[in-house]
């Protein structure tokens, strides 16, 4: 017996709408004055087809950003993160990342695929990043990520 792999068609494709709550959370994030790293972690809450506030934090490095992040499971995060240019300018991107883990359930990936570009254009972000592995969110890979915007 050979195992058979589920297809998907493109119909299939869920869409998952932002939570209002979220969307304001977002927007208040955008403007926030303080200048230490925070991050919001957004999961897909699967019966009510919506993105959702998962956990909001203060201060936090990408290594423990990195430990915040199921290794299993998807996740949304929008990361404010001090970086210092070459140059010597500060300057405090707003960062989405897609953490998409090999090895998680297929129709939650489709889930939280199909829903990406809805929540990146809903919190207006331009710096978008995807990582395969909760180990490749590190400090050094956030700078060589952002060295490509000037």
């Amino acid at each position: 017996m050979g195992v058979v792999a589920p297809t998907f068609v493109s119909d299939s494709l869920v869409v998952c709408e932002v939570d209002p709550e979220l969307k304001e959370k977002l927007r208040k994030f955008r403007f926030r004055k303080e200048t230490d790293n925070a991050a919001i972690i957004m999961k897909v809450d699967k019966d009510r087809q919506m993105v959702v506030l998962e956990e909001e934090l203060q201060n936090i490095s990408p290594e423990e950003l990195k430990s915040e992040l199921p290794e299993r499971q998807p996740r949304f995060v929008v990361y404010s993160y001090k970086y210092v240019h070459e140059d010597g300018r500060v300057s405090y991107p707003l960062c989405f990342i897609f953490s998409s883990p090999v090895g998680c359930k297929p129709e939650q990936q489709m889930m939280y695929a199909g829903s990406k570009n809805r929540l990146v254009q809903t919190a207006e972000l331009t710096k978008v990043f995807e990582i395969r592995t909760t180990d490749d969110l590190t400090e050094a890979w956030l700078q060589e990520k952002l060295s490509f915007f000037r």
